[in-house]
C-alpha cells in the first residue's frame, strides 16, 4: 500500500507527424493512402489516389517499405508487386464488400463449374481470387479488355454484378457474373 508515498506520472505528448516523419526517413518509407482516407492520413501520405494509381506508385516506389493506407486488397496487390519489400497495411480489417462477398474457396468451386469459361475479376478482390482469374480488370478498362475477347468466349465476371450487368448491356450477354455471396448466377 502505498499509504505516506505519492506517485508521479508524467504523460509526454506525442508529435505523430513528426514521429511519422522520423520512421518514413529511417525505414526508407513510403506511404500510400486512398482518396477515402481522413485528410490527416491524407497530408502524411506521399501519395493519394485510387486502387489502380496507388497499386502503379507501388510497383515504381525504391522504397524499402510500402505503408498502405486503404484496404487489404490494395495491400496485397502491393505485396504482389513488391515480394522482396515489407509492405503494411495500419488496419489488416479494413476490408472491402465486394472482397469479402467472394470467398476464395467458394469462387474456386463456382469456377469449377464453368470449365470452359475465361475468368476476368474486378480488382476489388482478395490475391488468392486474383490467382484463380484469367485477367483482372478496374472499372476504367473493363469495357476495352472485355472487347478484345473472342465473342463466341463465355466470361466470368466477378466479383462486382453492377459492373459484370453494365459489360453485358454494352458487349453482349455471353457472361456468368457472379452475383454477391456468390449467390446465384
Amino acid at each position: 500500500m502505498l499509504s505516506s508515498e505519492i506517485c508521479t506520472v508524467r504523460f509526454h505528448k506525442i508529435d505523430y507527424e513528426a514521429e511519422i516523419n522520423r520512421l518514413r526517413k529511417e525505414m526508407n518509407a513510403v506511404i500510400l493512402a486512398h482518396y477515402y482516407q481522413e485528410d490527416e492520413i491524407q497530408d502524411l501520405a506521399d501519395h493519394v489516389g485510387d486502387s489502380l494509381d496507388l497499386a502503379r506508385r507501388a510497383a515504381e516506389t525504391k522504397a524499402d517499405v510500402i505503408v498502405f493506407c486503404g484496404v487489404r486488397f490494395m495491400a496485397e496487390g502491393a505485396k504482389l508487386l513488391n515480394p522482396n519489400k515489407l509492405v503494411l497495411i495500419p488496419d489488416m480489417n479494413a476490408g472491402c464488400s465486394l472482397e469479402d462477398s467472394c470467398p476464395p474457396d467458394q469462387f474456386r468451386a463456382f469456377k469449377e463449374q464453368h470449365p470452359d469459361y475465361l475468368v476476368v475479376t474486378y480488382i476489388n478482390c482478395s490475391a488468392a481470387v486474383k490467382a484463380l482469374s484469367d485477367i483482372i480488370v478496374t472499372s476504367s478498362n473493363a469495357e476495352a479488355i472485355i472487347r478484345q475477347i473472342p465473342a463466341d468466349q463465355k466470361i466470368i465476371f466477378a466479383p462486382d454484378k453492377y459492373l459484370g450487368s453494365y459489360l453485358i448491356k454494352k458487349n453482349r450477354p455471353r457472361y456468368v457474373v457472379v452475383e454477391r455471396h456468390l449467390h446465384g448466377a
